[in-house]
């Protein structure tokens, strides 16, 4: 596969397509970030307001993952990603009309639906990849495309100022900024290439069958027993959606009784989603249905891979948002150096994250995989609370980027089991588990916010309190790493077919029909690196 990844035909077509496409969603999700100092000054917001608009970026993406998993699983990964892609158009055009507060916060919550493209690629992917090369080419979608974000960081601050035409603050002297410009062209270009993505590729390769559920309104499961685990594992999701509104609340957007009008209908959400789980499940429960062997699955698998993905991909946003801050305090450095610092984290996606998948593909067991690189992370998270003012900064660097690896090649691996689970389902299942990757960064940027206020008993944190408040935050996310790394090692099962050819249900579809409708790349045909046949 190595040799081939740079063909623009057949599958890697597909994936270079697929990456670039979550690679675009990524920027319109992370679009306001780098333009936000000029949008709080055009507003006159406080702190608080831009900080409640981060969070709104994230506040829909729990159940808009979930959500955009039952509909892929149902129309298709191509149908899907166009369409998101199309629609991240709306409501970044309004946010860069916008004229008041609570109208960049609706454009906001809007825009965080966009948040979800994650999950499409991973199904489209799996359908054009053998399982023995998923790893590598999920890797490869996720981070290549999760790259995203840093280049909005990067270059939406230049290209604001090269179309604000040199304008400057006649107070300040500073760089104006013409972020509505910015913003609604990244949407603008998302939906351009909603529209090419639609018409170049396809769902399958041809002479393959999109297998869908028997029904997409909940996860199908297939003992009793692990239904009742899928209803305990959709709380959180509900719970942190709970969390989200009460931060709204601290910060004035309404008050205590309508918060509780909200919680009432986050908690009606819950029952919806059980009974649609019910609904999909009715049969099993009532003794009207029983599952061959060979088509049950355990799903407690699905609920460690959540785990691991709230500790990996969790961890890692909330780190990417409190380490240019972190290094500044402890270091003494400017702004400048130490966003320039902190975003050596996310420029690790482009290599860590297919490392992470290629390594499950070639160790032998993507069980032992995971739980390697998850201790791995919880150890370096470890180590990254005990640096202080007085570590050498190059370490200091040094160990932020070799603790990136093991947070990104563990996302890596994560979803290098994720199509393996169960066939039928792999956008829901993939759904759940980018779910809680949004779950783990909202509960570990409210617990790293809260952290200061606590230790200071409520007066103002002094710098030492911020050190202590890091270093706790840091502790925190090691210990959780370390306990979900023990459960990958001793409750984690490797998944049936982990290194096949084939993936369920796909060994008998014709490999003559195949490489006549769909040419391969030179030398590929006939080889055990070709197409999934």
């Amino acid at each position: 596969m190595l040799r081939e990844i740079w063909s623009l035909r057949g599958r890697y077509k597909i994936l270079h397509m697929t990456w670039f496409a979550f690679f675009l969603s990524f920027v319109v999700w992370f679009n306001l970030a780098p333009l936000a100092t000029q949008v709080k000054a055009d507003f006159g917001l406080e702190v608080g307001q831009i900080r409640t608009l981060a969070i709104c970026n994230v506040a829909l993406t729990v159940p808009a993952r979930v959500i955009i998993g039952m509909l892929l699983d149902k129309y298709g990964p191509r149908i899907t990603y166009s369409c998101l892609l199309i629609f991240a158009a709306i409501p970044c055009i309004t946010f860069a009309l916008a004229q008041d507060f609570n109208q960049l916060l609706i454009s906001r919550l809007a825009l965080s639906i966009v948040g979800a493209g994650f999950v499409i690629g991973i199904r489209m992917v799996a359908e054009w990849f053998p399982p023995k090369e998923i790893g590598l080419a999920e890797g490869i979608y996720g981070g290549w495309g999760n790259f995203g974000s840093a280049a909005a960081a990067f270059t939406l601050p230049v290209i604001g100022g090269w179309i604000a035409f040199g304008a400057v603050n006649p107070q300040t002297g500073e760089t104006l900024l013409n972020w509505r410009g910015c913003i609604a062209g990244t949407g603008i270009i998302a939906a351009i290439y909603g529209i090419l993505y639609f018409f170049n590729v396809q769902d399958h390769p041809p002479g393959k069958v999109y297998q869908k559920p028997r029904s997409a309104r909940g996860i199908e499961v297939t003992s009793k027993k692990d239904f009742w685990f899928l209803m305990l594992m959709n709380v959180p999701l509900s719970g942190i959606l709970m969390v989200l509104a009460w931060r709204l609340q601290k910060v004035g957007f309404y008050d205590f009784n309508t918060l509780y009008i909200v919680w009432a209908g986050l908690i009606g959400l819950y029952l919806f989603q059980a009974y649609n789980c019910w609904q999909v499940n009715k049969d099993l429960m009532l003794n009207r249905k029983q599952y061959p062997a060979k088509d049950r699955y355990n799903f407690s698998q699905v609920a460690i891979l959540e785990l691991t993905y709230i500790v990996n991909f969790g961890s890692e946003l909330a780190v990417v948002s409190m380490l240019p801050a972190f290094f500044e305090g402890t270091f003494a450095l400017t702004k400048a150096q130490a966003g320039m610092i902190a975003a050596s984290y996310a420029f690790m996606n482009l290599m860590s994250r297919p490392g992470g998948g290629l390594i499950s593909d070639r160790m032998g067991s993507r069980k032992n995989t995971m739980a390697i690189l998850t201790a791995g992370m919880g150890i370096g998270y470890l180590m990254m609370g005990t640096v202080n003012g007085d570590w050498w900064l190059p370490m200091a660097i040094v160990l932020t980027m070799a603790c990136s690896f093991f947070v990104q090649a563990g996302e890596g691996s994560t979803f290098a089991i994720v199509p393996l689970i169960k066939r039928r389902i792999t956008g829901q299942v993939a759904g759940n588990v980018g779910a809680y990757g949004n779950v783990g960064a909202v509960a570990y940027l409210t617990i790293f916010s809260l952290l200061p206020e606590w230790l200071s008993g409520g007066a103002k944190p002094t710098d030492a309190i911020i050190a202590q408040a890091n270093t706790l935050f840091f502790q925190m996310m090691g210990v959780a790493a370390l306990i979900v790394a023990f459960l990958c090692w001793f409750v984690l099962k490797e998944p049936k077919g982990s290194f096949a050819e084939h993936h369920e249900g796909e060994e008998n579809y014709s490999e003559v029909e195949l490489e006549s409708q769909f040419p391969m790349p030179p030398g590929e045909i006939g080889s055990s690196s070709g197409m999934n046949r």
